[in-house]
């Protein structure tokens, strides 16, 4: 259900020949609110290993990764963090500024998502869920070879 969740919210953002339409309204949220709204219960007390507010030796690994694929796998879900669908008055958009917002409160370099940003967002996500899938069909399969009787580990 959440696969179909989170392609429902992809399909919306990238509606129209070659995500042509894709738009990014300026009435959405900035980043600093969706931290105070959403993300400060997790970040500013580290819960979970989430990484705390501006601490630069957490973030530093993260912002590495890249702000496309981190906002991507963050949104899907990553390590103890879970999807985003968890609040579905969320935009993508929103969430990916609240990302760009911790990261640079911790030394990154990150500017606001635009069209281009967003494009390479929706793909990390789209590559993470893929792999998530892949992951499950394997589990799935081994689950039943042990139900025939067919698996030794």
């Amino acid at each position: 259900m959440f696969v179909r969740l989170l392609h429902a919210a992809v399909l919306t953002l990238a509606a129209g020949p070659a995500l042509a339409q894709l738009h990014i309204s300026p009435n959405l949220k900035s980043g600093e609110q969706v931290y105070r709204q959403t993300c400060v219960a997790c970040h500013e007390s580290g819960v979970a290993h989430a990484p705390k507010f501006k601490d630069a030796q957490a973030w530093a690994p993260l912002i590495q990764e890249g702000q496309a694929v981190l906002t991507g796998h963050a949104w899907v879900g990553v390590r103890a963090m879970p999807a985003q669908r968890r609040h579905p008055k969320l935009s993508l958009v929103e969430f990916a500024r609240a990302v760009a917002y911790m990261a640079n409160q911790a030394g990154g370099d990150w500017k606001d998502p635009d069209v281009p940003m967003m494009r390479r967002i929706i793909g990390e996500a789209e590559k993470r869920i893929d792999h998530s899938i892949a992951e499950s069909r394997k589990m799935k399969q081994h689950l039943q070879q042990l139900s025939r009787g067919k698996a030794t580990r």
